[in-house]
Protein backbone atom coordinates (compact mmCIF):
# COMPACT_ATOMS: atom_id res chain seq x y z
CA UNK A 1 0.00 0.00 0.00
CA UNK A 2 1.36 3.36 -0.97
CA UNK A 3 2.46 5.42 1.92
CA UNK A 4 0.56 8.93 2.46
CA UNK A 5 1.12 12.18 4.38
CA UNK A 6 -0.87 15.56 4.50
CA UNK A 7 2.27 17.75 3.59
CA UNK A 8 5.69 16.39 1.75
CA UNK A 9 8.19 19.05 1.74
CA UNK A 10 10.92 18.79 -0.90
CA UNK A 11 14.11 20.05 0.57
CA UNK A 12 16.14 20.82 4.41
CA UNK A 13 16.91 23.90 3.76
CA UNK A 14 16.25 26.53 5.87
CA UNK A 15 13.20 27.10 4.19
CA UNK A 16 12.05 23.32 4.35
CA UNK A 17 13.12 22.95 8.31
CA UNK A 18 11.14 26.45 9.38
CA UNK A 19 7.98 24.66 7.53
CA UNK A 20 8.39 21.58 8.90
CA UNK A 21 8.84 23.19 12.42
CA UNK A 22 5.95 25.71 12.28
CA UNK A 23 3.70 22.45 11.66
CA UNK A 24 5.32 21.18 14.34
CA UNK A 25 4.65 23.79 16.92
CA UNK A 26 0.94 23.79 15.10
CA UNK A 27 0.55 20.23 16.29
CA UNK A 28 0.83 18.66 13.02
CA UNK A 29 3.12 15.25 12.69
CA UNK A 30 1.56 14.54 9.11
CA UNK A 31 4.45 16.51 7.23
CA UNK A 32 7.63 14.93 6.15
CA UNK A 33 10.59 16.08 4.23
CA UNK A 34 12.47 14.33 1.53
CA UNK A 35 16.07 15.67 1.31
CA UNK A 36 18.52 14.15 -1.10
CA UNK A 37 21.52 14.87 0.73
CA UNK A 38 22.85 13.34 3.41
CA UNK A 39 22.47 16.11 6.04
CA UNK A 40 20.19 19.40 6.80
CA UNK A 41 21.22 22.64 6.15
CA UNK A 42 20.82 23.19 2.41
CA UNK A 43 23.42 25.92 0.84
CA UNK A 44 24.84 25.71 4.50
CA UNK A 45 25.53 22.06 3.95
CA UNK A 46 26.93 22.45 0.58
CA UNK A 47 29.09 25.42 0.83
CA UNK A 48 32.56 24.03 2.48
CA UNK A 49 35.14 26.15 0.59
CA UNK A 50 37.26 28.24 2.55
CA UNK A 51 36.40 31.30 4.10
CA UNK A 52 32.57 30.87 3.25
CA UNK A 53 30.34 32.94 5.51
CA UNK A 54 26.83 35.02 5.31
CA UNK A 55 26.31 38.41 4.32
CA UNK A 56 23.64 38.86 6.74
CA UNK A 57 24.29 39.63 10.21
CA UNK A 58 23.78 36.11 12.21
CA UNK A 59 21.05 37.47 14.77
CA UNK A 60 18.95 38.57 11.95
CA UNK A 61 20.09 35.34 9.66
CA UNK A 62 18.28 32.78 12.09
CA UNK A 63 14.66 31.71 12.85
CA UNK A 64 12.43 34.39 14.78
CA UNK A 65 11.02 31.45 16.67
CA UNK A 66 14.81 29.81 17.51
CA UNK A 67 16.58 32.50 18.49
CA UNK A 68 20.03 31.66 19.29
CA UNK A 69 22.36 34.23 21.66
CA UNK A 70 25.86 33.17 21.18
CA UNK A 71 26.72 33.74 17.70
CA UNK A 72 30.62 33.98 17.23
CA UNK A 73 30.11 37.30 15.16
CA UNK A 74 28.17 39.47 13.41
CA UNK A 75 28.28 37.63 9.88
CA UNK A 76 28.46 34.38 11.13
CA UNK A 77 31.03 31.59 9.33
CA UNK A 78 29.06 28.81 6.91
CA UNK A 79 30.12 25.66 9.39
CA UNK A 80 28.04 27.70 12.40
CA UNK A 81 25.18 28.38 10.37
CA UNK A 82 25.15 24.64 9.62
CA UNK A 83 25.72 23.49 13.04
CA UNK A 84 22.54 26.03 14.00
CA UNK A 85 20.77 24.14 11.65
CA UNK A 86 21.14 20.88 12.91
CA UNK A 87 20.54 21.51 16.02
CA UNK A 88 17.18 23.30 14.89
CA UNK A 89 16.57 20.08 13.47
CA UNK A 90 16.66 17.84 16.05
CA UNK A 91 12.88 18.25 17.48
CA UNK A 92 11.74 16.68 14.07
CA UNK A 93 14.67 14.50 12.59
CA UNK A 94 12.35 11.60 12.79
CA UNK A 95 10.36 13.35 10.01
CA UNK A 96 13.33 14.56 7.92
CA UNK A 97 14.14 11.78 5.00
CA UNK A 98 17.56 11.93 3.89
CA UNK A 99 19.27 10.33 0.94
CA UNK A 100 16.06 10.58 -0.28
CA UNK A 101 15.75 12.56 -4.34
CA UNK A 102 12.39 13.01 -5.33
CA UNK A 103 12.31 11.85 -9.16
CA UNK A 104 8.81 13.43 -10.15
CA UNK A 105 5.54 14.70 -8.93
CA UNK A 106 2.77 14.26 -10.36
CA UNK A 107 -1.05 15.72 -9.65
CA UNK A 108 -3.84 12.89 -9.61
CA UNK A 109 -7.25 14.91 -9.94
CA UNK A 110 -9.44 11.94 -8.97
CA UNK A 111 -7.69 11.63 -6.20
CA UNK A 112 -6.96 14.85 -5.29
CA UNK A 113 -3.38 14.20 -4.04
CA UNK A 114 0.25 14.53 -5.70
CA UNK A 115 1.88 11.59 -6.34
CA UNK A 116 5.53 11.81 -5.44
CA UNK A 117 8.40 9.30 -6.57
CA UNK A 118 12.10 8.83 -5.08
CA UNK A 119 14.72 7.23 -5.30
CA UNK A 120 13.37 4.88 -2.55
CA UNK A 121 9.56 4.61 -3.31
CA UNK A 122 6.84 5.96 -3.85
CA UNK A 123 4.27 7.76 -1.89
CA UNK A 124 1.58 10.60 -2.02
CA UNK A 125 0.53 13.58 0.00
CA UNK A 126 -2.66 16.29 -0.03
CA UNK A 127 -0.22 19.43 -0.90
CA UNK A 128 3.48 19.21 -2.05
CA UNK A 129 5.45 22.34 -1.04
CA UNK A 130 8.78 22.46 -3.06
CA UNK A 131 11.80 24.19 -0.80
CA UNK A 132 14.77 23.65 -2.76
CA UNK A 133 16.15 26.92 -3.10
CA UNK A 134 17.85 28.71 -5.75
CA UNK A 135 21.54 28.16 -4.46
CA UNK A 136 21.72 24.26 -5.11
CA UNK A 137 22.55 23.44 -8.80
CA UNK A 138 26.17 25.38 -9.41
CA UNK A 139 26.37 26.74 -12.74
CA UNK A 140 29.08 24.68 -14.84
CA UNK A 141 30.38 27.22 -17.70
CA UNK A 142 31.06 26.13 -20.80
CA UNK A 143 34.98 26.19 -21.26
CA UNK A 144 36.81 23.99 -24.09
CA UNK A 145 39.54 22.14 -22.53
CA UNK A 146 37.97 21.99 -19.50
CA UNK A 147 37.51 18.20 -19.03
CA UNK A 148 41.23 18.09 -20.69
CA UNK A 149 42.98 20.27 -17.57
CA UNK A 150 45.21 18.39 -16.12
CA UNK A 151 45.05 19.41 -12.21
CA UNK A 152 42.47 19.82 -9.75
CA UNK A 153 39.28 21.81 -10.42
CA UNK A 154 37.30 22.42 -7.71
CA UNK A 155 33.62 24.77 -7.76
CA UNK A 156 32.72 26.26 -4.60
CA UNK A 157 29.65 24.69 -4.07
CA UNK A 158 30.95 20.79 -4.40
CA UNK A 159 34.61 21.91 -2.62
CA UNK A 160 36.41 18.57 -1.20
CA UNK A 161 38.97 19.04 1.63
CA UNK A 162 42.64 18.14 1.21
CA UNK A 163 43.29 20.80 -1.41
CA UNK A 164 47.31 21.89 -1.42
CA UNK A 165 47.63 24.99 -2.62
CA UNK A 166 51.09 25.71 -1.53
CA UNK A 167 53.15 27.35 -3.93
CA UNK A 168 50.04 26.53 -6.28
CA UNK A 169 49.34 28.80 -9.11
CA UNK A 170 45.55 28.91 -8.97
CA UNK A 171 42.63 30.06 -11.12
CA UNK A 172 39.66 31.44 -9.83
CA UNK A 173 37.08 31.89 -12.59
CA UNK A 174 34.20 34.80 -11.23
CA UNK A 175 34.40 37.82 -8.55
CA UNK A 176 31.19 36.80 -7.15
CA UNK A 177 30.67 36.36 -3.56
CA UNK A 178 32.22 33.06 -3.30
CA UNK A 179 35.17 34.44 -4.85
CA UNK A 180 35.53 37.42 -3.03
CA UNK A 181 35.71 35.41 -0.13
CA UNK A 182 37.71 32.73 -1.06
CA UNK A 183 40.54 34.29 -2.79
CA UNK A 184 42.16 35.48 0.02
CA UNK A 185 42.17 32.45 1.90
CA UNK A 186 43.92 30.70 -0.71
CA UNK A 187 46.67 33.61 -0.17
CA UNK A 188 47.05 32.65 3.07
CA UNK A 189 47.32 28.85 2.12
CA UNK A 190 50.43 29.87 0.09
CA UNK A 191 48.65 29.83 -3.35
CA UNK A 192 49.21 32.09 -6.23
CA UNK A 193 45.94 33.60 -7.52
CA UNK A 194 44.80 34.62 -10.52
CA UNK A 195 41.49 36.28 -10.84
CA UNK A 196 39.33 35.93 -14.21
CA UNK A 197 37.16 39.34 -13.87
CA UNK A 198 34.28 39.63 -16.64
CA UNK A 199 32.92 42.10 -14.33
CA UNK A 200 34.26 44.47 -11.42
CA UNK A 201 31.71 44.06 -8.68
CA UNK A 202 30.70 46.36 -6.20
CA UNK A 203 32.48 45.88 -2.77
CA UNK A 204 32.13 47.79 0.36
CA UNK A 205 33.70 47.04 3.55
CA UNK A 206 32.04 44.29 5.89
CA UNK A 207 33.13 45.68 9.12
CA UNK A 208 32.37 42.24 10.75
CA UNK A 209 33.46 42.15 14.50
CA UNK A 210 33.17 39.14 17.19
CA UNK A 211 30.56 39.28 19.98
CA UNK A 212 32.82 39.54 23.32
CA UNK A 213 31.87 37.04 26.23
CA UNK A 214 29.67 39.23 27.87
CA UNK A 215 27.66 40.11 24.75
CA UNK A 216 26.48 36.59 24.76
CA UNK A 217 26.33 35.83 27.97
CA UNK A 218 24.03 39.53 27.75
CA UNK A 219 21.79 37.92 25.09
CA UNK A 220 21.36 34.60 26.77
CA UNK A 221 19.85 35.83 29.60
CA UNK A 222 18.12 38.91 27.96
CA UNK A 223 15.31 37.59 25.62
CA UNK A 224 14.28 41.52 25.28
CA UNK A 225 18.11 42.92 24.52
CA UNK A 226 18.47 40.20 22.19
CA UNK A 227 15.77 40.87 20.71
CA UNK A 228 16.11 44.72 20.68
CA UNK A 229 19.28 43.89 18.63
CA UNK A 230 17.35 42.00 15.91
CA UNK A 231 15.24 44.45 15.30
CA UNK A 232 17.70 47.28 14.97
CA UNK A 233 19.81 45.00 12.53
CA UNK A 234 16.82 44.20 10.74
CA UNK A 235 15.93 48.44 10.34
CA UNK A 236 19.88 48.97 9.67
CA UNK A 237 19.38 46.47 6.08
CA UNK A 238 15.67 47.76 5.40
CA UNK A 239 16.98 51.07 5.23
CA UNK A 240 19.48 49.41 2.44
CA UNK A 241 16.20 49.21 -0.27
CA UNK A 242 16.34 53.33 -1.05
CA UNK A 243 19.92 52.60 -2.21
CA UNK A 244 18.47 49.76 -4.83
CA UNK A 245 15.80 53.27 -6.23
CA UNK A 246 17.53 54.82 -9.18
CA UNK A 247 18.21 58.51 -8.68
CA UNK A 248 17.93 58.44 -5.06
CA UNK A 249 20.66 60.37 -2.72
CA UNK A 250 20.81 56.82 -0.72
CA UNK A 251 22.53 55.10 -3.88
CA UNK A 252 24.33 58.49 -4.55
CA UNK A 253 25.77 57.65 -0.85
CA UNK A 254 26.42 53.91 -1.61
CA UNK A 255 28.17 54.45 -4.39
CA UNK A 256 30.65 57.05 -2.70
CA UNK A 257 31.11 54.79 0.38
CA UNK A 258 32.32 51.99 -2.42
CA UNK A 259 34.77 54.22 -3.66
CA UNK A 260 36.19 55.04 -0.85
CA UNK A 261 36.69 51.92 0.32
CA UNK A 262 38.41 50.60 -3.08
CA UNK A 263 40.34 54.09 -3.34
CA UNK A 264 41.51 53.57 0.34
CA UNK A 265 42.59 50.04 0.26
CA UNK A 266 44.17 50.03 -4.09
CA UNK A 267 46.54 53.28 -3.99
CA UNK A 268 47.52 52.43 -7.44
CA UNK A 269 45.35 54.20 -9.90
CA UNK A 270 46.08 52.07 -12.97
CA UNK A 271 44.69 48.82 -10.26
CA UNK A 272 41.96 50.79 -9.14
CA UNK A 273 40.82 51.07 -13.10
CA UNK A 274 40.87 47.43 -13.39
CA UNK A 275 38.64 46.99 -10.53
CA UNK A 276 36.01 49.92 -10.94
CA UNK A 277 32.56 48.66 -12.13
CA UNK A 278 31.16 49.99 -15.22
CA UNK A 279 27.27 48.52 -13.74
CA UNK A 280 24.80 50.41 -11.75
CA UNK A 281 25.86 49.65 -8.43
CA UNK A 282 23.70 46.99 -6.83
CA UNK A 283 22.14 45.68 -10.56
CA UNK A 284 23.95 42.55 -9.02
CA UNK A 285 25.16 41.22 -5.86
CA UNK A 286 27.07 43.92 -3.83
CA UNK A 287 29.78 42.60 -2.05
CA UNK A 288 30.87 42.76 1.44
CA UNK A 289 35.00 42.23 2.22
CA UNK A 290 37.63 44.17 4.02
CA UNK A 291 40.32 41.80 2.53
CA UNK A 292 39.74 41.18 -0.97
CA UNK A 293 40.89 44.49 -2.68
CA UNK A 294 44.77 44.58 0.03
CA UNK A 295 44.87 40.54 -1.10
CA UNK A 296 45.12 42.29 -4.47
CA UNK A 297 47.24 45.41 -3.69
CA UNK A 298 49.83 42.96 -2.36
CA UNK A 299 50.21 41.40 -5.33
CA UNK A 300 48.45 38.19 -3.60
CA UNK A 301 45.69 37.96 -6.09
CA UNK A 302 46.23 38.70 -9.72
CA UNK A 303 43.11 39.88 -11.81
CA UNK A 304 42.76 39.12 -14.94
CA UNK A 305 40.46 41.83 -16.43
CA UNK A 306 38.63 39.20 -19.01
CA UNK A 307 36.61 36.10 -18.90
CA UNK A 308 38.29 32.93 -18.88
CA UNK A 309 37.58 31.43 -22.68
CA UNK A 310 39.44 28.14 -22.73
CA UNK A 311 41.70 26.02 -21.24
CA UNK A 312 44.83 24.55 -23.29
CA UNK A 313 45.92 21.70 -21.24
CA UNK A 314 47.11 23.21 -18.01
CA UNK A 315 46.99 26.73 -19.46
CA UNK A 316 44.32 29.32 -18.97
CA UNK A 317 43.45 31.70 -22.05
CA UNK A 318 41.31 34.84 -21.47
CA UNK A 319 39.19 36.39 -24.13
CA UNK A 320 41.83 38.96 -24.54
CA UNK A 321 43.79 36.40 -25.47
CA UNK A 322 46.16 36.61 -22.14
CA UNK A 323 47.43 33.37 -21.08
CA UNK A 324 47.95 32.14 -18.19
CA UNK A 325 49.96 28.79 -16.61
CA UNK A 326 48.13 26.84 -14.02
CA UNK A 327 47.86 23.95 -11.15
CA UNK A 328 44.67 23.79 -10.06
CA UNK A 329 41.35 25.61 -10.89
CA UNK A 330 38.30 27.08 -8.93
CA UNK A 331 35.07 27.78 -10.70
CA UNK A 332 32.99 30.46 -8.37
CA UNK A 333 30.86 30.55 -10.91
CA UNK A 334 27.35 30.35 -9.08
CA UNK A 335 24.28 28.26 -9.73
CA UNK A 336 21.36 27.81 -11.94
CA UNK A 337 18.85 30.36 -11.18
CA UNK A 338 16.47 30.72 -14.19
CA UNK A 339 14.66 27.77 -12.68
CA UNK A 340 15.07 24.58 -10.58
CA UNK A 341 16.15 21.32 -12.35
CA UNK A 342 13.89 19.51 -10.33
CA UNK A 343 10.88 22.11 -12.04
CA UNK A 344 11.33 19.53 -14.90
CA UNK A 345 9.59 16.60 -13.33
CA UNK A 346 6.71 18.48 -11.48
CA UNK A 347 3.75 17.80 -13.46
CA UNK A 348 0.39 19.64 -13.11
CA UNK A 349 -2.83 19.56 -15.06
CA UNK A 350 -1.91 21.10 -18.12
CA UNK A 351 2.05 20.12 -17.91
CA UNK A 352 5.37 20.03 -16.25
CA UNK A 353 6.40 23.30 -13.87
CA UNK A 354 9.38 23.91 -16.00
CA UNK A 355 7.00 24.80 -19.11
CA UNK A 356 5.10 27.61 -17.01
CA UNK A 357 8.18 28.52 -16.38
CA UNK A 358 9.84 29.18 -19.45
CA UNK A 359 9.59 32.87 -19.66
CA UNK A 360 10.84 32.97 -16.17
CA UNK A 361 9.60 31.58 -12.71
CA UNK A 362 6.99 33.51 -11.30
CA UNK A 363 3.82 32.70 -8.85
CA UNK A 364 1.17 34.09 -7.66
CA UNK A 365 2.30 35.77 -4.18
CA UNK A 366 5.57 34.56 -4.85
CA UNK A 367 4.18 30.98 -3.51
CA UNK A 368 1.74 29.65 -5.84
CA UNK A 369 1.76 28.79 -10.11
CA UNK A 370 -2.03 28.15 -11.53
CA UNK A 371 -2.20 24.15 -12.63
CA UNK A 372 -0.31 23.00 -10.09
CA UNK A 373 -3.06 22.38 -7.33
CA UNK A 374 -2.10 22.20 -3.60
CA UNK A 375 1.69 23.16 -4.71
CA UNK A 376 3.46 25.74 -2.60
CA UNK A 377 6.83 27.07 -3.62
CA UNK A 378 9.16 28.56 -0.64
CA UNK A 379 12.04 30.88 -1.22
CA UNK A 380 11.47 30.78 -5.37
CA UNK A 381 9.94 33.32 -7.66
CA UNK A 382 10.85 37.13 -6.29
CA UNK A 383 10.75 36.17 -3.15
CA UNK A 384 14.29 36.94 -2.39
CA UNK A 385 16.11 39.74 -1.40
CA UNK A 386 19.31 42.58 -2.50
CA UNK A 387 19.03 43.90 0.89
CA UNK A 388 17.86 42.44 4.14
CA UNK A 389 17.55 38.21 5.33
CA UNK A 390 16.68 36.00 3.31
CA UNK A 391 15.25 34.25 6.37
CA UNK A 392 12.85 36.92 7.11
CA UNK A 393 11.46 36.71 3.49
CA UNK A 394 10.83 32.41 4.09
CA UNK A 395 8.93 32.91 7.02
CA UNK A 396 6.47 35.92 5.75
CA UNK A 397 5.78 32.44 3.49
CA UNK A 398 5.71 30.51 5.80
CA UNK A 399 2.70 32.11 7.11
CA UNK A 400 1.11 32.11 4.54
CA UNK A 401 2.07 28.33 3.45
CA UNK A 402 0.02 26.93 6.41
CA UNK A 403 -3.16 29.59 6.10
CA UNK A 404 -3.18 27.63 3.35
CA UNK A 405 -2.47 24.40 4.66
CA UNK A 406 -5.39 24.80 6.71
CA UNK A 407 -8.16 24.64 3.90
CA UNK A 408 -6.47 21.46 2.57
CA UNK A 409 -6.67 19.98 5.96
CA UNK A 410 -9.83 20.46 5.78
CA UNK A 411 -10.78 19.33 2.21
CA UNK A 412 -9.77 21.57 0.21
CA UNK A 413 -8.15 21.60 -3.45
CA UNK A 414 -6.48 25.41 -3.99
CA UNK A 415 -5.40 26.04 -7.80
CA UNK A 416 -4.95 29.58 -7.99
CA UNK A 417 -6.69 31.62 -10.83
CA UNK A 418 -4.24 32.67 -13.25
CA UNK A 419 -5.17 36.10 -13.99
CA UNK A 420 -4.32 36.95 -10.13
CA UNK A 421 -0.67 35.53 -10.76
CA UNK A 422 -0.95 37.78 -14.28
CA UNK A 423 -1.85 40.44 -11.77
CA UNK A 424 0.96 39.88 -9.13
CA UNK A 425 3.62 39.50 -11.90
CA UNK A 426 2.61 43.06 -13.75
CA UNK A 427 2.67 44.56 -9.87
CA UNK A 428 6.37 43.16 -9.44
CA UNK A 429 7.60 44.45 -12.44
CA UNK A 430 5.50 47.71 -12.11
CA UNK A 431 7.57 47.55 -8.52
CA UNK A 432 10.61 46.90 -10.12
CA UNK A 433 10.64 49.56 -13.04
CA UNK A 434 12.96 51.90 -10.94
CA UNK A 435 15.29 49.99 -9.11
CA UNK A 436 18.75 48.90 -10.12
CA UNK A 437 17.95 45.56 -11.01
CA UNK A 438 16.79 46.42 -14.20
CA UNK A 439 19.92 48.07 -15.55
CA UNK A 440 22.13 45.01 -16.28
CA UNK A 441 22.22 41.20 -16.95
CA UNK A 442 22.13 39.42 -13.68
CA UNK A 443 21.05 36.28 -12.00
CA UNK A 444 18.45 38.30 -10.72
CA UNK A 445 16.68 38.46 -13.81
CA UNK A 446 15.58 36.07 -16.77
CA UNK A 447 18.03 35.88 -19.49
CA UNK A 448 15.52 35.69 -22.30
CA UNK A 449 13.05 37.54 -21.15
CA UNK A 450 14.65 40.18 -18.90
CA UNK A 451 11.88 39.88 -16.30
CA UNK A 452 12.88 40.56 -12.38
CA UNK A 453 12.34 36.77 -11.75
CA UNK A 454 14.15 36.14 -8.03
CA UNK A 455 14.26 39.36 -6.08
CA UNK A 456 11.22 41.02 -4.47
CA UNK A 457 11.55 44.85 -5.56
CA UNK A 458 10.37 46.00 -2.34
CA UNK A 459 11.30 45.96 1.40
CA UNK A 460 11.07 43.06 3.28
CA UNK A 461 8.14 45.02 4.88
CA UNK A 462 6.15 45.58 2.39
CA UNK A 463 6.55 41.64 1.16
CA UNK A 464 4.83 40.73 5.03
CA UNK A 465 2.30 43.09 4.35
CA UNK A 466 1.76 42.02 0.60
CA UNK A 467 1.89 38.06 1.42
CA UNK A 468 2.28 37.79 5.13
CA UNK A 469 -1.59 35.87 5.33
CA UNK A 470 -3.27 33.48 3.12
CA UNK A 471 -6.68 34.67 0.96
CA UNK A 472 -8.43 31.82 -0.63
CA UNK A 473 -10.40 34.45 -2.42
CA UNK A 474 -7.68 34.56 -5.36
CA UNK A 475 -7.99 30.82 -5.64
CA UNK A 476 -10.26 27.88 -7.52
CA UNK A 477 -11.44 25.99 -4.33
CA UNK A 478 -12.79 22.59 -5.25
CA UNK A 479 -13.63 19.56 -2.68
CA UNK A 480 -11.27 16.64 -2.88
CA UNK A 481 -13.57 14.04 -4.45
Amino acid sequence: MTEHVGVAIVGAGIAGLGLLLRLAEAGRRDAVVLERGDGVGGTWRDNTYPGVACDIPAHLYSFSFAPRAGWSRRYAPGAEIRAYLERCARPVQDRIRLRTAVVGAAWEADAGVWRITTDRGVLTADALVLAVGRLVEPAMPDLPGLEAFPGPVRHTARWEPGLDVAGEAVGIVGTGASAVQLAPRLVEAGARVTVFQRTAPWIVPREDVAYDEATRTRFAADDAARAAHRAALFAEQEAGFDARRLGTPALDAARARARAHLEEQVPDPALRAVLTPDTEMGCKRILLSDEYYPAVAAGGIRVVPSALAALDGGTAVAASGERVDLDALVLATGFVTDRPPIASTITGTDGALAAAWAEGMRAFASVAVPGFPNLFVLDGPNAALGHNSAVHMIETQIAYVLGALDHVAGGAVLDVDPAAEQAYADEVQARAADTVWLTCDSWYRHGASGRLALLWPGTATAFRERNGRFDPEPYRVLARR
